[in-house]
């Protein structure tokens, strides 16, 4: 945090720290009430690109990103995935059903970004589950048991007040993913 406070410093916004009953409050002092959080936001904002070390995933079986963010990225030989939540690739609307459906087409759609990404459903290290109501974990505990099968990566799922879009159910997760290396040999010539 002291990091970033120096960042806005440097850019000239200064921050006032206050304690209040929640705990302490840090606003910029040269912002006045009424200057708007865009204002605020633009002169906090610099152009930003991804580091080479980090390779955004995009995939068209699975649903695009619906705001700006990847559906997944690439650093080492980890790939994080963005939640997935049960709109159709093809309609960009959410799947018709309960919690059954929409359950079956986020799992479908996060395996297909974990595809894209050299990756599959067995190299999933960490997920975590957001249910609209937990009183549905039951029922998508038995689809996630069918969908990962004998891998058992490690999970936490908790009940959250709304998701995107008003879904019942979003999942994201952290997997491996191979690197490939092609070599074109000609091992021919070497056992005549």
């Amino acid at each position: 945090m002291f990091q970033h406070l120096l960042k806005l410093a440097a850019r000239g916004i200064n921050i006032t720290p206050r304690l209040t009953s929640r705990g302490l409050l840090l606003t910029p002092f040269n912002v006045s009430r009424s200057t708007s959080v865009a204002k605020v936001i633009r002169k906090m904002s610099t152009t930003v690109t991804t580091h080479s070390s980090l390779t955004p995933v995009t995939t068209e079986n699975a649903p695009a990103a619906i705001g700006p963010y990847s559906q997944a990225v690439k650093a080492g030989d980890l790939v994080f995935l963005s939640g997935c939540i049960p709109l159709v690739p093809s309609t960009m609307q959410i799947i018709d059903g309960g919690i059954v459906e929409q359950t079956t087409q986020a799992l479908a759609n996060l395996k297909a970004v974990l595809e894209a990404s050299g990756s599959d459903v067995g190299r999933v290290v960490k997920t975590t589950v957001f249910l609209k109501n937990m009183n549905d974990f039951v029922i998508v505990n038995g689809i996630y048991a069918e969908f990962f099968g004998d891998h058992k990566p490690a999970r936490s799922a908790v009940e959250v007040a709304r998701l995107p879009k008003d879904v019942l159910f979003e999942i994201e997760c952290i997997a491996r993913y191979v690197h490939y290396l092609y070599l074109d040999l000609d091992l021919t010539s070497s056992l005549a």
